[in-house]
């Protein structure tokens, strides 16, 4: 059986810098799109998740520079599609994040949904709900589309506390008219850095850290 064998008493010196966490970092790059201007991230994690991320990005007409090895600038100048990449969209859970910030900036999604109805709790209840309320028509056939003309405020109680469902209830509410307020909303470390982003992009998002955001 293999095993760690740690030998204690040895004083510990250096410098180590800890990656970036890619449950913060996947929404982060997703919400990029909310604006038109440059977004330079640093300490992102250099994953196949992330790197997929910014290929759907891409995708969508958004353009990616690398500029070292954790470092990217992103800048949406332009939306040309609403219909992600679907072998690139089913490859990572944390592209459900793009939701949110395509219906914000583009008032549309459209999803394919291979391999049969993936619609049911386990997978996008709490989003569909969320967007719902704030102004969002979804149309399900073999395709999952979301639109939404414009979205406007609400106060919106979530079936859960999902991360991912939070997530985008907070990145759509940030481009709807008016006060949004979410309730039992999720409030784990990586939603909290969100929340920092969006605010650094000129949001105002109260309650940060908390089950209320408003």
């Amino acid at each position: 059986m293999e095993r760690f064998i740690i030998e204690g008493g040895i004083p510990l010196n250096g410098t180590v810098t800890p990656s970036g966490n890619k449950n913060a970092a996947l929404p982060i790059v997703a919400a990029s799109l909310l604006t038109d201007r440059p977004v330079t991230l640093h300490n992102l994690p250099n994953i196949g998740d992330v790197r997929t991320m910014l290929a759907l990005l891409e995708d969508l007409g958004a353009t990616v520079q690398w500029h070292e090895n954790h470092s990217v600038t992103i800048q949406a100048s332009r939306i040309c599609s609403t219909c992600p990449d679907p072998e690139m969209f089913s490859q990572i859970r944390g592209s459900l994040t793009l939701l949110g910030p395509m219906l914000g900036r583009a008032g549309r999604i459209t999803l394919t949904l291979p391999g049969g109805d993936r619609i049911g709790r386990r997978r996008l209840d709490t989003h569909i709900l969320a967007l719902g309320a704030l102004g969002a028509t979804v149309e399900h056939t073999d395709r999952l589309e979301l639109r939404a003309k414009t979205l406007h405020g609400a106060d919106i109680w979530l079936d859960e506390a999902s991360v991912t469902g939070t997530e985008n209830a907070i990145m759509a509410a940030c481009l709807a008219k008016g006060e949004t307020v979410i309730r039992n909303a999720a409030s784990e470390p990586h939603v909290q850095e969100l929340c920092h982003f969006l605010n650094a992009l000129g949001a105002q998002i109260q309650g940060i850290g908390s089950n209320v955001v408003r």
